[in-house]
């Protein structure tokens, strides 16, 4: 696989008019990103929130804003679609809470192809705050992406603190790991952040945080979000000393750009001067991984 620029979007949720306004703003960001030479995309979880202004009557009610988002789903997967066959990029949609067919809202996550193909990334384990107060469930199956870009796997938010599910990714084949996240403090943040650059030290492999930044006082499920975008490897051979191999300003809108090298990866883990992945199962008994699904997607 060659490299390719990746673009990491730390991405404002705006109370916009109607559908014309949110699809021009989405439309921009993409040409955005295409103009800066991404042939990748990622946008943060819950930015599909942003959709619940459309909605005057349910924006104040939470759970109502949240199930007033299904009957959008369709219309912004074809959006997103087209906008990734217009500009032959892979996009990474905003996530949003989507109900499924036993009711239970899950936060879907969707990967779009330059052929307008999708694949779906449901997040695993769910924070206080989805669990306690949205109602959201956690999903399944965890998923590696086969891409044209190499095998990519996506851990929303809260799923990239957990070692093994990343692991199971990576083991799936994955080098290339995004983690959209939406933390509405530092400290959260600062804990996706560390899990990201932990899940990229012991796997030798990429890693991309995409957040949700800014004010959004007007919804009742995000409020002010706080984030910094960035793109992380291993601190070891090919990459920078810290590992950051790009890093937006913190609370700052707009497109943070890295390169994306598999051959990094591949060399990292021969020649590195730690072999972390290598070395995984010397932490002493094997820990069953979770069963990862291959989706093809090109």
């Amino acid at each position: 696989m060659t490299a390719f620029i990746l673009a990491a979007a730390a991405y404002p949720v705006e109370q916009l008019a109607d559908w014309d306004a949110y699809a021009a703003k989405i439309a921009r960001w993409v040409a955005e990103a295409a103009d800066g030479g991404a042939r990748f995309a990622v946008f943060p979880e819950y930015a599909g929130m942003e959709l619940t202004a459309l909605d005057p009557v349910s924006v104040e009610d939470l759970h109502g804003s949240i199930a007033a988002l299904g009957s959008l789903v369709e219309r912004v997967d074809a959006l997103h679609a087209e906008l990734a066959m217009r500009h032959g990029m892979y996009i990474c949609a905003g996530s949003l809470p989507v109900r499924e067919d036993d009711g239970v809202f899950r936060n879907h996550a969707r990967l779009f192809a330059p052929s307008g193909k999708m694949g779906t990334q449901r997040k695993i384990v769910m924070t206080r705050f989805e669990r306690e107060e949205w109602n959201i469930g956690g999903g399944a199956p965890l998923h590696v992406f086969d891409t044209d870009l190499g095998r990519i796997g996506i851990a929303i938010c809260y799923d990239v603190e957990f070692p093994l599910l990343v692991r199971a990714q990576v083991e799936a084949g994955a080098t290339l790991i995004l983690a959209p996240s939406a933390t509405d403090s530092l400290h959260g943040y600062h804990r996706v952040r560390v899990g990201a650059q932990a899940r990229a030290l012991e796997n030798q492999c990429y890693v991309v945080q995409a957040p949700v930044v800014g004010e959004a006082e007007w919804t009742p499920s995000l409020g002010i979000s706080h984030g910094a975008a960035g793109i992380y490897g291993p601190p070891d051979l090919g990459f920078p000393a810290d590992g950051v191999v790009a890093m937006g300003a913190m609370d700052a809108p707009g497109w943070v750009f890295g390169e994306i090298d598999p051959a990094k990866v591949a060399q990292v883990r021969a020649e590195g001067a730690v072999f972390n992945h290598r070395h995984w199962d010397e932490q002493g008994a094997r820990v069953a991984l979770p069963v990862v699904a291959v989706v093809e997607l090109r």
